[in-house]
């Protein structure tokens, strides 16, 4: 595993946590204390490997009932460090889709709770970061795939970082997320890390463009009493209220309309450029981790 997760005197890098975008501000530190693990494994009576299918009901009644932050800290981090490794040498692919699909079984709380709190620079916080992005990929299928064709209208290398083409569907976008996530327990988590970041800066860039459309068409209505100068008729000027009429208030609540998405727009661009910060943090550590290995031990 990662430098960020295992070598003590490592001092890991601590980012902004409250404008993350996805995560909370937390006091955890960046290496893995001794806990016991939070994920139980499945017993089937068999000898196949270990299944982290599910969260151990004990944990769970433990954090329902209220932990001290410090026990949840310690929790979080053993529990996370044991399921990547559990699920890292397994070839068996139920155990990968349960693993994907864990806040769909488990409920986004339950989870939150073990992982929210905890840093960016952490295995269980860039993991919490991991599978919100994936929730967030799957029920908002549409709007980001019309968001990466704006903001990737011709194939770079993020399309071929990501591995996702230049039109995808709502379908593309399912399966990119389920991938991403797939790909951090059954790969190079550091690729994962960097296939995740590449595709919140393209959906960023797509934000971006899509808000300054709109100021642009905001600032094209004209307002209560000016004259409107691109009228068919170099001769003949229209008001506002010759365009739209007596209703004015329906021209308010146009602009007003196109004024929230706009805020709506450039306010989650910002919380998704820290957390793709975030991602590519995570990356860096985990490869100098890779290549401290030895002196970890």
């Amino acid at each position: 595993m990662g430098g960020f997760l295992h070598c003590p005197h490592i001092r890991t890098i601590t980012s902004p946590a409250s404008g993350s975008g996805f995560g909370t501000e937390s006091t955890g530190s960046g290496s893995i204390v001794s806990a016991r693990p939070g994920f139980a494994p499945a017993r089937t009576g068999s000898s196949r490997p270990s299944r982290p299918s599910q969260l151990d009901p004990s944990l769970t009644e433990h954090i329902a009932g209220g932990l001290d932050p410090e026990e949840i800290n310690e929790m979080s981090h053993a529990s996370a460090a044991a399921m990547l490794d559990r699920v890292h040498h397994s070839v068996d692919p139920v155990v990968v889709k349960r693993v994907i699909t864990l806040v769909d079984t488990e409920g986004v709380d339950v989870v939150a709770e073990l992982w929210s709190h905890s840093e960016p620079d952490t295995l269980p916080g860039i993991l919490w970061r991991l599978y919100l992005l994936r929730t967030w990929m799957r029920t908002n299928g549409d709007e980001i795939s019309y968001l990466w064709r704006v903001g990737e209208p011709e194939p770079t290398s993020s399309s071929a970082i990501v591995g996702v083409d230049n039109a995808p569907d709502t379908a593309d976008i399912a399966r990119t997320a389920d991938s991403i996530l797939a790909g951090a327990f059954t790969g190079d988590f550091a690729v994962a890390l960097e296939r995740a970041a590449a595709f919140t800066d393209v959906i960023v860039r797509g934000m971006r463009l899509r808000a300054k459309t709109l100021q642009r068409r905001l600032d094209d209505i004209p307002k209560d009493g000016e004259a409107d100068h691109e009228s068919a008729s170099p001769n003949v000027q229209r008001t506002s209220a010759d365009v739209y009429g007596d209703d004015r208030s329906q021209s308010n609540e146009h602009a007003q309309s196109m004024r929230r998405s706009i805020s709506s727009l450039q306010s989650t661009a910002s919380n998704l450029a820290l957390t793709s910060h975030d991602f590519h943090l995570g990356a860096n550590l985990w490869r100098r981790g890779r290549s401290n290995k030895a002196g970890c031990k």
